[in-house]
């Protein structure tokens, strides 16, 4: 955690997380947490592990360690674990792309090439709630959307609910309930450059040009992109060769026509570079269990995988700037 404090221009990310995160500010009333403090408690959950945010609550008094890297007085109780929540909530899914902008840029200006080339890979997330069928899923859907299906029992709102968001699919003959999460991550050091989250049958191809776009963190424009051949397509070629981007994409045969020599051996060549976008989802699912989200609603697990690619980029970032 030194060496992390020691990596970054906090100043800089502070003034992100301060602009798109108004509460505070008010003259009366008790001090506010400050958002940068917060957004280092969500970091910490993330690098160890930390299920829940009163176990985080329950880490933070009772770890120095943590407390130094927070920079919270030993005196000082840890934020009620209800304030990670609402700061989770409150801060915006563009406030985390900017902070995840920042630190790419940050560790460009150290002289780190991030874009020379890109992997786009998909894995699919289960989610939070049990499956449930889609008539079912269909049924509750409509039964949000009235005045009575946002209030609970007792007449007042909802605090819990189940998941709505997510919805089935089949892979490898298997079905499937829950989100799909499509990254692209930098295939020289292994950073993670952007992370979409999507319910679960939503296809592969039509995101390579979002990550694409949302791997742009320097001027200097990505070389060449990686993916397996469910992006194979004409419009993902197109876009690639538009914007004077080398085409990594694997290919696959199509009805009347094979796979040449020359195809199969580049698709094992391509093989031997997007491993990348692999690793990270194998790491993030040993040791984040993001194979499973946390949240009932998407914009929520959105917001947990932007802050997994933060934590894991910073902890990626000790190991390669020099």
């Amino acid at each position: 955690m030194d060496q992390i404090s020691a990596l970054v221009n906090w100043a800089r990310i502070e003034s992100l997380v301060v602009r798109d995160y108004p509460v505070g500010k008010s003259a009366e009333g008790n001090d506010a947490y400050h958002p940068l403090l917060l957004l280092k408690c969500l970091l910490l959950q993330q690098w160890f592990h930390i299920d829940s945010d009163p176990e985080l609550e329950t880490q933070i008094n009772d770890r120095i360690s943590f407390k130094k890297f927070l920079g919270l007085p030993m005196d000082e109780l840890a934020p009620d674990h209800s304030t990670f929540s609402r700061f989770r909530s409150r801060l915006s899914k563009d406030a985390m792309k900017a902070i995840n902008h920042e630190l790419l840029s940050q560790f460009a200006s150290r002289g780190l090439s991030i874009n020379e080339g890109i992997a786009i890979d998909a894995r699919l997330v289960q989610s939070a709630s049990h499956p449930i069928s889609e008539d079912k899923l269909k049924e509750e859907r409509n039964k949000r959307e009235t005045p009575e299906g946002c209030l609970n029992k007792l007449g007042k709102p909802m605090k819990f609910s189940r998941d709505l968001d997510s919805d089935w699919t089949v892979r490898n003959n298997v079905p499937h309930f829950g989100l799909k999460e499509h990254a692209s991550v930098d295939t020289r050091y292994g950073f993670v450059l952007a992370t979409e989250m999507t319910p679960a049958s939503f296809h592969d191809s039509p995101y390579l040009p979002l990550c694409v776009a949302g791997s742009c963190h320097t001027r200097t424009p990505i070389k060449k992109v990686f993916a397996d051949k469910g992006y194979f397509g004409e419009k993902n070629r197109e876009f690639l060769s538009l914007n004077r981007i080398q085409d990594g994409i694997m290919r696959k045969a199509t009805r009347g026509a094979r796979l040449t020599p020359y195809e199969r051996e580049r698709n094992k060549a391509i093989a031997k570079l997007r491993y990348i976008v692999e690793q990270y989802f194998g790491i993030s699912h040993l040791y984040h269990h993001a194979h499973r989200a946390r949240f009932t609603r998407l914009i929520i697990n959105a917001m947990d995988a932007l802050f997994r690619q933060l934590a894991f980029n910073l902890f990626r970032g000790t190991k390669v700037v020099t």
